[in-house]
């Protein structure tokens, strides 16, 4: 019995558990399951990596300070975060997975990046 190639159906040689006949079957294929995503979930995602990224951006060394200013024209988005954190002082983090800020006084914000493993 020939296995197929779940993109194209050609027929398959080589491993016993190879899928596609090429690469480009096996980006085509999974770019098609992708495309059928969720959007929303989709949309949701790619604000989470921009604001992950400018985060990152501006806090290379893992604590810095900046106005609110700064973050917005950076086109950081506060509506969107994956988590918070709060101290037993009642200070709330807010994260965007290892990057967060802690909001402060006049506009102004700490932003630290939790070293933590898992």
């Amino acid at each position: 019995m020939d296995k197929q190639c779940l993109d194209c159906g050609n027929s398959i040689k080589g491993r016993a558990d190879k899928k596609f006949c090429d690469d480009h079957c096996r980006s085509n294929y999974n770019n098609r399951i992708k495309a059928t995503e969720n959007p929303q979930v989709k949309k949701i995602n790619q604000i989470l990596l921009k604001n992950w990224k400018i985060l990152t951006a501006l806090n290379p060394e893992g604590k810095t300070k900046l106005t609110k200013a700064k973050l917005i024209k950076e086109g950081y988005n506060f509506n969107y975060q994956t988590h918070n954190y709060q101290t037993k002082n009642g200070s709330n983090y807010v994260f965007c997975y290892d990057h967060g800020f802690l909001a402060l006084e006049n506009d102004w914000f700490l932003l630290v990046r939790n070293n933590e493993e898992g």
